[in-house]
């Protein structure tokens, strides 16, 4: 079932979403060679602290972080780590802040000093997707729409988008109905209705969509070793349109 929610209960996920993005602009400022993720982990524990807020998914199914790091050719869900980043990296940070019960959940994928061209051209791609898809969140279409329009793009750009992990509903708990696929048929799924609560979300491989598990049950990597890159908002559907809560501008 889709929870939709009130204009208060959108209000304190906006206030949770502010602290989130404030958190990535900071972590922005730390994104060099030699810093590990190690380092950012701290500095977000300690930043939600400052702020009274919570890491969300800290504990969630087991998962012993506040944020998930993952570089290079990990899609989503590394752990922090203590290994430097070097020149030409991406390291992806996700994080779900928890700010008096209200959640909200950003991914951000970083460039690490000078990078190639390809990497380059991969992080603009996967940001604009991210734009695309919610430019089509509009009460009156359909989940599907989203997916179509992001996976238009991306596959336009000679890249490709990961299938095995989605976006999804947000509200009470990390993980709500709907389901939102970054790729798919326009015109399907459900009806985008004023009141829902998504995040959306791509994850774009410069190689193959294909993902594998690493030993630790939670890293997901392609399958190629090709470069991934992710960046995710959370969004309210109003009947004006998208309402970005993590915005970052």
């Amino acid at each position: 079932m889709i929870v939709l929610k009130s204009q208060r209960e959108i209000e304190a996920m906006k206030k949770a979403g502010e602290i989130l993005a404030a958190c990535h602009k900071g972590i922005a400022k730390l994104i060099k060679p030699g810093i590990t993720t190690w380092e950012i982990e701290e500095f977000v524990e300690k930043f939600l602290k400052e702020h009274d807020a919570k890491p969300e998914q800290k504990g969630y199914k087991g998962y012993q972080y506040a944020t998930c790091a993952s570089i290079n050719d990990e899609i989503c869900h590394g752990f922090p780590r203590k290994e430097p980043l070097k020149e030409g990296d991406i390291v992806t940070v996700d994080m779900v802040v928890n700010y008096n019960g209200a959640l909200a959940d950003s991914a951000w994928s970083y460039g690490v000093g000078q990078l190639a061209p390809e990497t380059e051209h991969l992080l603009n791609v996967t940001k604009e997707a991210l734009y695309k898809g919610i430019e089509q969140a509009v009460p009156g279409n359909r989940i599907g729409d989203i997916g179509h329009a992001i996976q238009t793009f991306v596959e336009g750009e000679g890249l490709s988008v990961v299938r095995d992990f989605i976006g999804h509903g947000i509200g009470a708990v990390i993980h709500e109905k709907p389901d939102v696929p970054h790729y798919g048929l326009a015109g399907k799924g459900p009806r985008i209705k004023e009141g829902m609560v998504f995040t959306i979300e791509p994850m774009v491989n410069i190689g193959r969509h294909y993902t594998k598990m690493d030993q630790n049950g939670w890293t997901a990597r392609t399958v190629d070793g090709t470069l991934s890159a992710q960046y995710e908002h959370t969004i309210a559907i109003t009947k004006d349109g998208p309402i970005i809560l993590t915005a970052q501008e």
